[in-house]
């Protein structure tokens, strides 16, 4: 156990914070936590310390992101040696170092080809920045025809317009459009009558990528650009792919001259065991976005890995003339940069990416002891991802869940909640008495729940 790093008239001081208007929280029940808010003070390690002195193990990693853990002091120097030195340069038509030397490190940890790397600011960013490139891609080429994308059911990537289009996520679409035109999905994979239980990735469901044929055949391949998809559909509710589902999918792209993308933000730097899911998997994509890990959440930043074949396909017209019109203020921020580097050295000195891996058996033993909990239905992981699905109370879907997210934390656990399934992601500096911690909280907290 940590000591709170907070002083005594702190804690007085953020007991008494009267008024919570004016922070508009995002995807939050606003009204509903303003009135019994939960509020974090400070973070080492493996905790959080609340504004009443109390700890919380995090078993979310914050928000999928903390995957070295809290306030290591190596990224929180780098990023106060980095402000004293420069604190912005604009990478538009000039640039400073650390885009071009975390660009170079970065590639060679990617799989096959990915050498090319264009930084954003989140991964929303980075997703769209994808959608754009394979959309410009195609253009480029000649192939102008090549504009429709296709998503999955309850893929979430991020909160762009493009990200939300592809997005399969419903209670995020609906307030704001049409969105993009010439958007289509695949089914999600998500079946309890044949994978309920599954310990890692699910024996049934490869056929589910079949479907591609089906909307290829519908929209003819002369129109479609990109499918993007989450190795691991991580926001929705953990939900693991079957076995040979992502190779058939990298099959079908390209047999129809396809651009396949994978959303890394959640399954990149790691969290599987391996660097990256195209590494686990043993599939790799043409373009693939990432973001939280990279930098340890300390910094936002976000990246788009494209192949070499993509981007020369790109630098082929007069020297003089910007080949992608696209980018942002904050692309290659320096501070970031310098969060990466150290996040990145961090991951090599402790060996973060085998940890995980040498305790994904661990996990799922203990995630799995909760099969006989109250109201659980399901259980699912792969790597230190972990999803518990509970059954929903008649008329009333998602307020089981939510009541165990209250509970967890007011018995001093983190855990993350969409509908009514739990899902776990903690960092991976976890230990295993950590792990039984949140086992046994997340049971003792089921069990009190009607």
């Amino acid at each position: 156990m940590i000591e709170s790093a907070i002083a005594p008239q702190q804690i007085q001081e953020l007991q008494t914070l009267s008024n919570l208007d004016a922070f508009w929280m995002p995807f939050t029940a606003n009204r509903q936590f303003k009135a019994h808010p939960r509020l974090m003070q400070s973070a080492k390690g493996m905790y959080y310390t609340t504004t009443d002195g109390r700890e919380i193990l995090d078993g979310t990693a914050g928000l999928w992101c903390v995957n070295a853990g809290h306030c290591r002091s190596q990224i929180t120097s780098a990023i106060a040696a980095q402000a004293t030195k420069m604190d912005f340069a604009p990478t538009f038509q000039m640039g400073h170092p650390g885009p071009f030397a975390l660009a170079e490190r970065l590639a060679a940890l990617l799989p096959g080809d990915l050498n090319r790397v264009f930084f954003a600011n989140s991964g929303s960013e980075a997703v769209d920045s994808a959608l754009k490139i394979a959309l410009a891609y195609h253009n480029v080429r000649g192939e102008s025809r090549r504009t429709r994308l296709i998503g999955r059911e309850r893929g979430y990537h991020g909160v762009g317009f493009g990200g939300i289009s592809v997005g399969g996520i419903a209670t995020n679409r609906k307030w704001f459009g049409p969105l993009l035109p010439g958007v289509d999905h695949l089914p999600h994979t998500h079946s309890l009558a044949n994978n309920a239980f599954s310990k890692g990735q699910p024996t049934w469901g490869a056929e589910l990528a079949d479907d591609l044929e089906r909307i290829v055949a519908l929209h003819d391949p002369s129109t479609i650009a990109a499918v993007i998809v989450e190795p691991l559909a991580g926001s929705t509710g953990v939900l693991v792919p079957p076995k040979e589902y992502l190779q058939r999918l990298r099959s079908i792209c390209d047999r129809h001259g396809i651009l396949l993308i994978f959303d890394e933000v959640i399954t990149g730097f790691g969290r599987l065991g391996r660097g990256f899911g195209a590494e686990y998997f043993g599939v790799l994509p043409d373009l693939m976005a990432v973001a939280k890990g990279i930098t340890n959440g300390a910094v936002p930043m976000g990246a788009v890995f494209a192949r070499d074949y993509l981007y020369e396909a790109f630098m082929q017209g007069p020297e003089g003339a910007i080949e992608l019109f696209h980018g942002y203020t904050y692309s290659g921020h320096p501070l970031a940069c310098a969060a990466a580097e150290a996040t990145l050295d961090i991951y090599e000195q402790e060996g973060l990416f085998e940890r995980a891996g040498s305790l994904a058996s661990y996990w799922e033993t203990a995630l799995h002891s909760l099969r006989d909990a109250p109201h659980v239905i399901d259980i699912r992981n792969l790597g230190l991802v972990g999803g518990i699905e509970l059954k929903p109370r008649p008329n009333a879907p998602g307020l089981r869940a939510y009541e165990a997210l209250v509970r967890c934390f007011e018995s001093g656990l983190l855990i993350r909640t969409t509908g009514d399934i739990i899902a776990l992601s903690p960092p991976l500096i976890v230990e295993k008495h950590q792990i039984d911690r949140m086992v046994e909280t997340l049971r003792e907290t089921l069990m009190t729940i009607d």
